[in-house]
């Protein structure tokens, strides 16, 4: 056979593999083929959702298990050798893969990132593939780890998962280059990964290779809650099992352990004397894992700062998604740069993290309210003549239809998706949480009835509250269903279902604002929880333009004051995709009393009713695929995106003639955000997928498919055929007039009523001659539909 006849995967089979292979690699320990590295950001419209296309990579090689060195970009020998070196290249910057080839079958292109000034790109022929030691050497040169002992720390081998679980290519990239840094000497590192990305999974791989090879024997991990500390070690922790894993409770100290855990507040105390972590020598750590390090620990001033410095000769590895950079705190000062990054935005675009959606909700309160001339509230308290807005309400002055209104748009939310979303709703205080749950539970008072739990209050003065988060985060538990709180749900708790986010808090640090998305971003696919959605009255989400922030929202809608608070197409039961210190749950403090939902301040709140409130700016605005906001509609949007991908209704036409089926360019639209369902609902036409592309992007009028397969009925195209053909086109026209192009595409077609009742599959493509000419017939057949020439 002519190598030109092969197809990609007979190029692989034939040339590539044996290639690979006499140079040494083993094809079933270091050679991957097809890999997907990530799962496709999903795409979400009304109520339909899809994932864009993954990225997959033709051959991942690995010096080791989870160590990647090289791909391998194939394509068929009607392409030049080189032709898929720029996305090889694109996938092995995403993968941080230092050796690039591409091959045809005939020779490879060989791209060395690790020269920086000899030739960075040759040809090699098919025997001349370097081995896996060869291209060992040149990393390791490249690094500068070229030591014995610091060799044996970056080969030293993953934890070998008996449920066969991987870590995702980011989290190899976080682990590698980590234990790389610690190999080099590297005292003090950071990694940044977004709420939601597998930080503690991850820190349990670096600190897994470290303890194996003996170089890193007494671990400390810190955290700032005790549910995360057992959490930890009962779970990702678990393969060090019990013997040596050790949890340090009531300040009590035991050395005969080698991996400590440890709150930062448990290990510290105003009192000198009591400060529990000086009872082991400053050498006792060899290594100090910081979660959450953004909290303060790199603060000069921070009580939690005394631990990581009276064990200053142990590394010390700082976890975290939002280092704070302040005047007063810098992670980026006390840990150098991240040696890996992996942000909200990256999340998102892999389809790891859960895409959200923004409803802007404005009172005509919002920008200014004056109290009239001795105005006295609730209480008989004189209010302070002066302008309020939106930093003064719930903090110095409560108005009760202000809370009402954002009840009732919250719940008119609820009612127009699902009335059993988890619901978080962030508060100012305590105070404005418990009036908030109030004028929650009056907007839902015939949930409330049945289910006296259906909302709470979840802060730290309440302990039944406190005893219903556990419940809260429960996938199983279904309630309850909203949450209101001031800071308490901020940061730490994995709130995997929560699928509605509410901003009724003045947040003005992009740590903070981050670190609140964050408890959306959970992706549980199998529950429906594939987005989640951030209704924001007070402006928080104007953050979105600040340059430190990286995480774009799929939509902003801002509806006007006669429109509902979800989006016309949004009507359904689905929907679509933060200086300061975050107070921590004083549950986590024991054994210390801490209250940390007090107000650090006592200032006079007033409380003022019967004042006139109502909602008066909404509109719509959505982000496309590049992360840009568009302020247009549907429609719009869909015309620009398919005017970007065809440059004229002709091309579209021939595009859509010559492909082998339909259904891959309705495809290939979905991933660039177009779904045309929902389009379709839309317009408010049910026209067949082409008419509508026809109509919405190129302004041709609309044929219904009733007038195509009328048509094509009229115009006697059947006649050339034999009698049973005949019957089975007709069918078929049949078919897709009731169903779409698709349906008539799709091989199981003739296995289906009623084309099975005229004989078997065999039978009715015998009609027609050959499978390939049954396969013309129904081409053909597609072209008189469209009546295109």
């Amino acid at each position: 056979m002519n190598k030109k006849d092969l197809t990609e995967r007979d190029i692989c089979t034939k040339f590539i593999n044996p290639a690979i292979e006499k140079a040494g690699w083993n094809m079933r320990t270091q050679v991957r083929e097809e890999v997907s590295f990530t799962d496709g950001r999903i795409i979400v419209q009304g109520n339909l959702y899809t994932r864009a296309k993954n990225k997959r990579a033709d051959y991942i090689l690995y010096y080791k298990a989870n160590i990647p060195i090289a791909i391998i970009e194939a394509k068929d020998n009607k392409k030049p050798v080189g032709h898929g070196m720029q996305q090889a290249l694109e996938y092995a910057e995403i993968l941080q893969i230092p050796f690039v080839f591409t091959s045809n079958g005939d020779s490879f292109v060989f791209h060395d990132k690790t020269n920086t000034t000899g030739e960075l790109e040759k040809e090699l022929a098919l025997d001349s593939f370097p081995s896996p030691e060869t291209l060992w050497k040149k990393y390791l040169k490249h690094t500068n780890i070229e030591t014995p002992e610091a060799q044996e720390i970056v080969e030293k081998d993953y934890y070998a998962d008996d449920s066969g679980m991987t870590p995702r290519y980011y989290q190899q990239n976080a682990v590698n280059r980590t234990v790389e840094a610690v190999a080099k000497g590297q005292d003090k590192i950071i990694l940044v990964m977004a709420t939601g990305t597998g930080k503690t999974y991850t820190a349990f791989n670096i600190i897994w290779r470290l303890w194996k090879t003996g170089v890193k024997k007494r671990i400390l991990f810190l955290a700032d809650r005790n549910a995360l500390l057992t959490q930890t070690k009962n779970g990702d922790f678990s393969p060090f099992g019990n013997d040596v894993m050790h949890i340090i409770k009531n300040r009590k100290i035991d050395k005969s352990y080698q991996i400590y855990f440890a709150l930062y507040q448990g290990l510290t105390s105003t009192d000198e004397e009591k400060n529990a972590y000086k009872e082991f020598s400053k050498d006792f750590f060899d290594l100090i894992v910081i979660d959450e390090c953004h909290r303060g620990s790199a603060s000069e001033a921070s009580a939690w700062r005394e631990v990581l410095t009276y064990f200053d000769s142990a590394t010390q590895i700082g976890l975290t998604a939002t280092p704070k950079e302040t005047k007063d705190v810098s992670n980026m000062e006390y840990f150098g740069e991240p040696v890996y990054t992996y942000s909200l935005k990256q999340g998102i675009d892999d389809g790891f993290l859960a895409p959200y959606k923004v409803v802007r909700i404005t009172t005509n309160v919002d920008e200014g309210w004056r109290p009239t001339a001795g105005l006295v509230d609730k209480y008989g308290n004189e209010v302070e003549d002066r302008i309020y807005n939106l930093k003064d309400y719930d903090k110095t002055l409560a108005i009760d239809e202000r809370t009402a209104i954002v009840a009732k748009k919250i719940t008119e939310y609820l009612k127009a998706t699902d009335r059993f979303a988890k619901t978080i709703v962030f508060c100012v205080d305590i105070d404005h949480a418990n009036r908030m749950r109030q004028a929650l539970i009056n907007e839902n008072a015939d949930l409330v009835a049945k289910h006296w739990n259906y909302c709470v209050k979840i802060t730290g003065d309440d302990e039944v509250g406190k005893q219903e988060l556990d419940n809260f985060t429960d996938v199983e538990e279904r309630f309850p269903v909203i949450a209101t709180t001031s800071k308490m749900l901020t940061t730490g708790i994995d709130t995997k279902m929560v699928k509605l986010i509410v901003l009724e808090s003045n947040i003005q640090s992009v740590t903070e604002f981050k670190q609140i998305i964050g408890r959306g971003t959970r992706i549980r696919e199998a529950e429906g929880k594939v987005f989640f959605t951030i209704m924001d009255f007070r402006k928080a989400t104007n953050i979105f333009a600040r340059p430190d922030f990286d995480g774009d929202p799929e939509q902003i809608y801002e509806p006007m004051p006669d429109e509902p608070v979800v989006p016309p197409e949004e009507e359904d039961n689905t929907s679509q995709y933060g200086d300061e210190e975050e107070p921590l749950n004083p549950d986590d403090f024991k054994p210390t009393n801490v209250n940390i939902d007090e107000e650090e301040e006592v200032t006079r709140k007033y409380y003022v009713n019967q004042i006139p409130v109502s909602v008066i700016n909404e509109r719509v605005q959505y982000y496309g695929k590049e992360g840009k906001l568009i302020t247009e509609s549907l429609k719009d949007y869909t015309k620009k995106n398919i005017e970007q991908e065809f440059s004229s209704l002709d091309a579209f036409i021939q595009r859509w003639n010559n492909a082998e089926k339909k259904e891959e360019i309705i495809k290939e639209l979905a991933e660039q955000g177009v779904l045309l369902e929902v389009l379709r609902e839309d317009v408010g036409l049910d026209l067949d997928d082409f008419d509508l592309i026809c109509h919405v992007a190129f302004d041709q009028p609309a044929l219904t498919r009733q007038e195509r397969a009328n048509n094509v009925r009229k115009r006697n195209y059947f006649s050339k055929y034999s009698e049973t053909a005949q019957k089975v086109l007709n069918s078929l026209l049949d078919k897709y007039e009731q169903e779409g192009i698709v349906s008539i595409e799709q091989g199981s077609v003739l296995k289906v009523q009623p084309l099975s009742e005229m004989g078997s599959a065999v039978e009715l493509v015998r009609a027609f001659g050959k499978k390939k000419d049954f396969d013309q017939a129904v081409k053909e057949l597609e072209n008189e539909i469209y009546n295109i020439a």
